[in-house]
């Protein structure tokens, strides 16, 4: 029995991991177990409850305004015993958060593996996004292995001097939770999504990066409100981060628009049939942007730059940046262009085919704990 330690803090995490747990829960020739941070505490639970998955281990380190810093030492800190007690083979994080670097430290330090999954992502830029580009360069540093989603990841990495051997491609595990979550009749948990007009064009949208704090945020609702004013045929639903740095310019600026609906985040399954009704995505979200071409959605990305330029080549994303009057006319020209739209409609997904935690096992498997 391979013993694997999966270690996350974050909604997106959890999401992204949960395919990859389900499927070594199945596998007979592993000892799975799951350590979360907390680093997002109700976000996160958004996510275990619907699944059933109770952690064996929990930090439950958030706090009231916490730093940086003060979740990089909790999480060493709290993770050092876990290791200790469970002793894993391989200790799995995914992606480029601050618990992802922070475990990935602790497992070196305690001389277990690290796998890294969804390895490779690269923006070039140290505060774009920020702090997780740092993050996801440190992770590869320590990391032992590397399940880079797209040939695009790998390159990355093969640029970074990482040994090709170390590197598996194998698809984004956000690809594979749509297979768990979609339901023709579904029921939203959140409410007032059972009331929506679906015979007008719904546009889902989420901004919380801390790059896009301040005016960022203010051009991004400001154009969002000239959209909506503009196209009556349009309503706008945004899962609002709760932050204070994104809840207060979003009530502020949008709270009384007509056809902009503001709610609570909402969890994976709401999320997911919702992207399935959806007719556009805005979005500063990387897990969007990977799970939107298998929703056929074309995804204006509101940012000044991405690390998944396999979206842009491919043509189902569009990089609008933080400028209000650019946002504005991308968005307008979806909803008027209907070649456009549906050129961007019909790209395959290049990010995955949902079979990317298959893949993930089957590279890990032969790895054991001795370094």
């Amino acid at each position: 029995m391979q013993k694997v330690l999966s270690v996350f803090g974050t909604r997106p995490e959890a999401i992204k991991m949960m395919p990859l747990i389900l499927a070594m829960d199945k596998h007979p020739g592993i000892d799975s177990k799951v350590c979360v941070t907390a680093q997002h505490r109700e976000l996160l639970d958004q996510v275990l409850v619907p699944f059933g998955i109770v952690p064996d281990f929990d930090l439950n380190i958030m706090a009231v305004g916490q730093t940086l810093a003060d979740i990089t030492t909790k999480v060493l800190q709290g993770l050092a015993p876990v290791l200790d007690e469970f002793k894993p083979d391989i200790l799995l994080v995914h992606g480029d958060t601050t618990t992802t670097f922070a475990a990935s430290l602790a497992a070196f330090y305690a001389q277990v593996r690290v796998g890294h999954v969804e390895a490779g992502l690269r923006s070039y830029d140290k505060y774009r996004p920020y702090p997780e580009e740092i993050n996801r360069k440190l992770t590869t540093a320590i990391a032992d292995l590397y399940f880079a989603p797209t040939l695009q990841s790998r390159d990355n990495l093969l640029k970074e001097n990482i040994s090709g051997d170390l590197i598996h491609v194998t698809g984004n595990t956000a690809i594979d939770l749509i297979h768990y979550t979609i339901k023709e009749d579904y029921h939203f948990q959140t409410e007032a999504l059972n009331y929506l007009d679906f015979t007008k064009r719904i546009i889902l949208m989420t901004a919380h990066r801390r790059e896009n704090w301040g005016v960022p945020m203010e051009n991004i609702c400001h154009a969002v409100k000239r959209v909506v004013c503009d196209h009556p045929d349009v309503i706008v639903v945004w899962p609002v981060h709760p932050g204070k740095a994104v809840l207060e310019p979003a009530h502020a600026i949008l709270g009384n628009t007509e056809r902009v609906l503001l709610t609570e985040p909402m969890g994976v399954f709401d999320m997911h049939n919702l992207m399935k009704r959806a007719h556009l995505i805005l979005t500063d979200s990387g897990g969007l942007q990977e799970e939107a071409p298998s929703f056929n959605l074309p995804t204006i990305v509101l940012r000044e730059v991405t690390e998944r330029p396999e979206g842009l080549l491919a043509g189902t994303l569009v990089l609008a940046g933080v400028c209000a009057d650019a946002i504005y006319n991308e968005a307008t020209r979806l909803l008027t262009d209907e070649v456009v739209y549906a050129k961007m409609a019909a790209v395959p997904n290049p990010f995955g085919d949902g079979q990317a935690s298959e893949r993930i096992i089957e590279a890990m498997l032969p790895y054991g704990r001795q370094i």
